[in-house]
């Protein structure tokens, strides 16, 4: 059991309000579970470091209304809230969201222009919990960055290699595009973002 929960399970609102400020460890809910999430190391943490810089250079020169919040905790329903690793925000949209000054929360998809999450020994959460709920919220993109390789077959075909995939929202559900090797990424919604897979997955980048 996690410290300071003494019940099953708990709501959103429950949830907000026990999770511990200024705490090294990240922490979700899932259907009113807490669930204690791995601190990004290594590569993991280096590669989203890196990509949220390079999605950043992408805002920049697309000179849209879009930033990447440090923190920020999605709201998918009552009983679950999401952290992704790399989140693009809508500065407009940000007005209408009654709990993004005072909390980093955002409830509706149309403040969210993007969000990411680097897959790690969990490939299931990825490709098969969070993409249904982003999709049932209305995210328009969802990326799944898969550098180890390691997600389903049936999500990255075989042999397994590393797959880098962008889920676009077309009539309220999801087309996978999936990218490897050399392939350079297409993004519908930052079009200026024009690297390749390797360039992103290379160790020493």
């Amino acid at each position: 059991m996690i410290a300071g929960i003494d019940r099953t399970t708990m709501s959103f609102d429950e949830f907000i309000a026990w999770y511990p400020e200024n705490s090294e460890k990240r922490y979700e809910l899932r259907r009113g579970v807490v669930i204690e999430m791995p601190k990004p190391r290594g590569k993991h943490s280096r590669l989203a470091g890196d990509l949220a810089y390079d999605l950043g250079t992408a805002l920049r020169q697309g000179n849209q209304p879009y930033f990447i919040p440090k923190e920020c905790i999605v709201k998918v329903g009552n009983d679950t809230g999401y952290e992704p690793d790399i989140i693009v925000l809508d500065e407009i949209a940000l007005a209408d969201e009654p709990r993004w000054e005072r909390e980093s929360i955002v409830t509706s998809s149309q403040s969210i222009k993007l969000v990411v999450e680097v897959v790690s020994t969990n490939w299931r959460d990825d490709y098969l919990v969070k993409l249904a709920d982003y999709e049932a919220l209305g995210i328009q993109e969802y990326w799944i960055v898969d550098y180890l390789g390691i997600g389903g077959r049936r999500y990255i075909g075989s042999p397994k290699q590393p797959t880098f995939t962008v889920c676009t929202l077309v009539e309220g559900e999801y087309e996978l595009q999936k990218f490897r090797d050399s392939d350079q990424i297409i993004s519908p919604t930052f079009p200026a973002f024009q690297l390749t897979v390797n360039q992103i997955f290379a160790p020493g980048k």
